[in-house]
């Protein structure tokens, strides 16, 4: 499994979730929408001080793959922020650390989020700002991410990797796909069959 496109680079350590999708957005009843919210504090201050965000610069349009630094996710569990980037079409991030409840957020929603050194992060930052049209192949087979010539090894946990590249990954549509399953073995449970059925 590859994931490969442009990249979109979003410098800084401790990047929290309220930052990813601040807190105001967390009522709405789906995920439908939120893409357009992603980062809409940062990039409204961004914007009054006359720069341009990243994931607001013409060159990031379309990017499929997410470059950051350490610890990025942070900060509160809330599954709108990796649900917001993947509706913007980040596929993959690319990172120094995650945070271990975004990273399985993110898992759970098919978005890797491999590792790397922290001095390789750097140098893939600079390439893809020095060449916005750079395509940045994030291969989950050989754990290697590759852009123009260069290629530099990633990391993944093991069980992550391996739903990924068994296409696992999603545990509800696995659930679902084998429902007769899940009734079968419903009914053989005394505290879900063993109720008496309600009454008229």
């Amino acid at each position: 499994m590859t994931i490969t496109g442009r990249a979109v680079v979003l410098r800084g350590d401790d990047v929290d979730t309220d930052r990813i999708m601040p807190a105001r957005f967390l009522r709405a009843v789906s995920f439908d929408g939120l893409e357009a919210h992603v980062f809409e504090d940062d990039r409204r201050a961004a914007a009054a001080a006359g720069a341009s965000h990243p994931f607001d610069a013409p060159a990031g349009g379309g990017a499929r793959v997410l470059l950051v630094n350490r610890n990025f996710g942070c900060g509160s569990s809330r599954e709108h922020a990796p649900q917001a980037l993947a509706r913007w079409g980040v596929q993959a991030i690319v990172g120094e650390s995650f945070a271990e409840i975004f990273f399985s957020n993110a898992t759970a929603l098919g978005v890797p989020c491999a590792c790397a050194r922290p001095e390789d992060v750097r140098e893939m930052m600079a390439i893809v700002e020095r060449d916005p049209g750079a395509l940045v192949a994030v291969d989950l087979e050989r754990m290697a991410i590759r852009i123009a010539d260069r290629e530099y090894v990633g990391t993944l946990p093991a069980a992550a990797r391996q739903a990924f590249l068994a296409g696992t990954w999603d545990a509800t549509a696995l659930l679902t796909a084998e429902f007769d399953a899940v009734r079968a073995a419903a009914a053989r449970l005394p505290y879900i069959a063993g109720f008496p059925p309600p009454r008229a």
